[in-house]
């Protein structure tokens, strides 16, 4: 059990951080990004527009607004370097609106010293020490190590479907709050899942970038005949590089860091999962579609690019480029 002795606070942020900290000082850690998908979505959007955010915004910085705002939050802190650029103003405009709001970056050089210190701050902020830092870490790693099992799962036994797959490793970004009951949760599914018969195998699909915004794209992705057999950022979101020191864990995260770190995780995991076909996700008015060029010059397999905007089911147009890609390549 982590231990609370310290007055229980909401502490959201706005993509993957160092957790542990967050749970080491006695609170509850909230990734607004999930509180906005999950709830209703469209009308959040509607709400930040109707404040004044342009239509010409991502999607999530605007979610995240609201949910920010809607969520009982005791402090909110904001990824200023290695996620959006976005976050900056989006930090200004909570401010304005009277929430507490702090910072935290993933260093451009990527540097042990540089990250060691950017931990220290937020442990300092905190009032934590490393000691009970790491606690909280090793406790972290079982849960981790049943999802690298629940991955394995996924690309090699076939027990577990791609949609399965991304929510339980996007939702340890936060744990859903509660370490323990995410723990008892996931071991209920797993006991579950151990029980099934395979899967059939069918084309064998990569998805690679943010959490799609699309509410049923997997679904759709699975009636046209794909499975997708690896979730990239979801799972780099539930740290499965099981590193014994947190500095170390952080550094080998590929998200916040250049996309060609992010390039030589993903080629890894084509081969080792024997991959037939690529799908990228990119989200609307979003840099990493930049990003998304330069894998698919490096990537020698079927590539499908993806773009969402609006938190909705797939749209026709997208429908029909999905169909098509599976028409050719299934």
């Amino acid at each position: 059990m982590i231990k609370t002795e310290r007055q229980n606070k909401r502490i959201g942020f706005t993509t993957s951080l160092p957790v542990e900290v967050i749970l080491a000082a006695g609170h509850t850690p909230v990734d607004v990004n999930n509180l906005f998908i999950t709830s209703a979505s469209s009308e959040f959007i509607r709400k930040a527009e109707m404040t004044g955010f342009p239509r010409t915004v991502c999607s999530w910085i605007k979610g995240n607004y609201v949910a920010s705002l809607t969520s009982n939050l005791d402090e909110l802190i904001g990824i200023v370097q290695g996620d959006c650029s976005n976050t900056h103003s989006l930090l200004d405009m909570l401010t304005e609106e009277g929430i507490k709001v702090s910072h935290f970056s993933f260093p451009l050089d990527k540097t042990y010293t540089a990250m060691d210190a950017e931990i220290k701050k937020l442990e300092a902020h905190f009032e934590v020490d490393r000691s009970e830092v790491m606690k909280v870490k090793k406790r972290l790693d079982k849960i981790r190590e049943r999802l690298i099992v629940l991955d394995e799962w996924t690309w090699k036994e076939r027990l577990v479907s791609g949609a399965e797959n991304h929510y339980w490793l996007v939702n340890t970004s936060d744990f859903m709050g509660n370490p323990d009951r995410f723990e008892e949760d996931l071991e209920h599914f797993m006991n579950q899942a151990q029980q099934r018969d395979p899967l059939p195998t069918r084309l064998r699909i990569a998805y690679i970038g943010v959490p799609p915004i699309y509410a049923n794209l997997y679904q759709v992705i699975s009636d046209l005949g794909g499975d997708i057999v690896f979730n990239e950022v979801q799972r780099q979101f539930a740290m499965p590089y099981l590193k014994s020191d947190i500095v170390e864990q952080y550094l080998h995260y590929t998200y916040p860091y250049s996309v060609f770190d992010r390039l030589k995780d993903i080629e890894y995991e084509l081969l080792k999962r024997h991959i037939d076909a690529v799908i990228s996700y990119t989200q609307s008015f979003c840099h990493l579609q930049i990003d998304n060029i330069i894998l698919k010059r490096h990537i020698d397999l079927p590539f499908l690019t993806l773009e969402g905007d609006q938190p909705e089911d797939i749209d026709s147009r997208t429908l029909l480029r999905l169909e098509s890609f599976f028409e050719i390549h299934g």
